[in-house]
């Protein structure tokens, strides 16, 4: 039989004693993370979610308080009652908040018994994480993954107050709404009242917050649930967590300014960093030409060095034959690294391969010049332009891709973030932020054979390009943005089409006729005639920021009851089978799935 709570009353919690309350009568409870017997004296430590607290029963004391402490095990509930006492000579720990004192305790309840769990509650303790997800419940005991918890709750704080200050007002979205093409597959929910019929679950509340400023609310935001349907990885869930925001009657510029504001109180709250303002910007066209991606880790330079018209002519078949058919040829400088093996520089092949290129050149710099399979192609003129171009010395490594641009951008950008990791520059404990503007508006899809937003089909061209919709709709760019940080997108938006006319132009070029305009978009259009204002605004990922913030390797770290990589839970069992009596009344009949 476990003891009754009765009339005891909590009067700290377990991390909360120290010094100042040494004589003082205290009540605390929590579960026991581990028991000693000294043969005669049992420490008990008690954990909370605020810490750990040293129990310490002595059979003169108090008898059955002792007895009792002798059935504990871990992971039991408990509530005790005592005297706070500094610890013994020679016993202090100072790896603990509490660790000068310890309790010295005359009555113990048992509130309740635990199984041996399937792993160790401590941050420690090396666990399989389909085990920690199975027993989640478990999981969330161990302090990392409170700590973030906790940090979570202190942003979402931060958030509110911040905005609240800059005359943001919190406003709830529907859940279930209407499908719309967003980038990405819907999750879709039948309507038992409507047969045949479904709703979808918001990828975003993209529209909604539009016709918020369209009703005059001027400045929203709301911390949201968001559900796409698309392949994860470990910085991706299925349902997801937005900062969200919108305003009316702003550029970019008041945009960024007022979440460059609000990023900064998050840090200075959370971490006790103060950052640095206004934050470093760069265009699209300039961070693909100097990063080959848009999402640049700022923590170090390898900067890409475009070479394309230095090896045109050269006698390297490779190289020039990409630079006559309009491809491009890159290369980086990793400074020191030309002690690199023969595998590792295989390894690194094998990494561009992964995003299109067909292999990597190398050379390494020593004192006697080139060494490479490569060198012997190039003259001496040309080696002489290429070291000077690369600014390559004795000791680095020369690292070329050559192919069509695209590939030859992500592949060698996506290495140099690579570079980055395995060469210890990208530091945990350094925050780098960085502004992408100027996005293009449009991209073509060569499978489709038509344009596709971007962004999305509401973000607006810049003034300057409105004329080139009618010419180039391709070279249009976008009043679009990105803030980057660490080599992570962290919050992306823009400023809206508030004109029905223009944004009905913006659907014809990404190949959505009037009926289907209509269909999917009529209450946004209708919206946009009754006087809609210039807005714009954006919405940042909380849980990948949490991810950065807390020093996670997993944004399931961060989450309280995470999916896994395959969108299930193995904590509940979901998705699970439902009953046929269910699919009745929804009208759906279910066929078996191709293997």
């Amino acid at each position: 039989m476990n003891d009754k709570l009765g009339n005891w009353k909590r009067t700290h919690r377990c991390g909360e004693l120290a010094a100042q309350q040494i004589g003082e009568e205290v009540c605390v409870m929590g579960w026991v993370q581990r028991r000693r017997d000294h043969g005669g004296l049992i420490f008990i430590d008690l954990r909370d979610r605020d810490g750990i607290i040293q129990l310490a029963l002595d059979p003169d004391r108090d008898p059955a308080a002792h007895s009792k402490a002798e059935q504990v095990r871990n992971e039991f509930v408990l509530a005790a009652r005592g005297k706070v006492s500094p610890r013994p000579e020679g016993t202090v720990n100072p790896k603990m908040k509490t660790g000068e004192v310890e309790i010295e305790i005359s009555e113990l309840l048992i509130l309740n018994r635990s199984e041996t769990p399937p792993f160790m509650i401590d941050e420690y303790s090396d666990v399989a994480e389909n085990i920690r997800l199975k027993y989640r419940y478990l999981d969330l005991r161990r302090p990392a993954l409170q700590n973030n918890l906790l940090m979570r709750h202190q942003v979402a704080k931060t958030v509110r107050n911040y905005l609240d200050g800059q005359g943001f007002i919190e406003v709830e979205t529907p859940v279930l709404t209407k499908s719309t093409p967003e980038g990405a597959r819907d999750y879709l929910v039948p309507s038992r009242v409507n047969p045949g019929n479904f709703f979808a679950l918001p990828q975003s509340p993209q529209l909604f917050k539009q016709l918020l400023m369209v009703s005059g609310y001027d400045r929203y935001f709301q911390i949201v649930k968001c559900f796409r349907d698309e392949d994860l990885r470990a910085d991706r869930q299925p349902e997801f967590t937005q900062i969200d925001c919108e305003m009316s009657f702003v550029n970019r510029d008041d945009v960024m300014t007022i979440m460059e504001g609000m990023v900064a109180s998050i840090f200075e709250a959370t971490l006790g960093v103060e950052l640095s303002l206004p934050m470093a910007r760069l265009s699209y066209a300039e961070a693909m030409d100097r990063y080959g991606v848009d999402n640049p880790d700022l923590r170090f330079d390898l900067e890409l060095v475009t070479i394309t018209e230095l090896v045109a002519n050269s006698e390297f078949k490779v190289f020039a034959s990409v630079a006559k058919d309009g491809g491009l040829v890159k290369a980086l400088n990793a400074k020191g690294c030309a002690g690199f093996s023969r595998k590792e520089l295989d390894d690194l092949t094998e990494f561009v391969k992964i995003y299109g290129a067909k292999g990597l050149a190398w050379v390494k710099v020593t004192e006697e010049g080139w060494q490479s399979p490569i060198a012997k192609f190039f003259s001496a003129a040309e080696l002489d332009s290429l070291n000077a171009k690369l600014n390559a010395e004795v000791g680095d490594l020369l690292l070329f891709v050559a192919d069509k641009s695209s590939i030859t951008n992500e592949a060698l950008g996506r290495l140099r973030g690579h570079l980055g990791q395995k060469l210890g520059l990208a530091k945990k404990d350094v925050y780098k932020f960085v502004w992408i503007t100027d996005f293009p508006l449009l991209e073509w899809d060569g499978e489709e054979r038509r344009h596709v937003a971007v962004h999305h089909p509401f973000t607006a061209p810049l003034e300057e390009d409105i004329e080139l919709l009618d010419s180039e709709p391709g070279k249009a760019r976008a009043q679009a943005y990105d803030l980057v940080l660490n080599g992570s997108e962290v919050g992306g938006g823009s400023i809206r089409i508030h004109d029905q006319a223009v944004q009905s132009r913006m659907f014809e070029l990404l190949g959505i006729d009037e009926a289907e305009a209509r269909e999917k978009f009529g209450f946004l259009l209708d919206a946009l005639s009754f006087g809609a204002p210039p807005h714009g605004g954006i919405a940042f990922g909380l849980d990948r920021l949490m991810m950065i913030l807390a020093g996670a390797d997993s944004i399931r770290d961060v989450i309280a009851f995470p999916k896994t990589q395959k969108a299930t839970c193995l904590l509940s069992e979901a998705p699970n089978e439902v009953s046929e009596k269910q699919l009745q009344e929804l009208a759906i009949r279910l066929r078996k799935a191709p293997k």
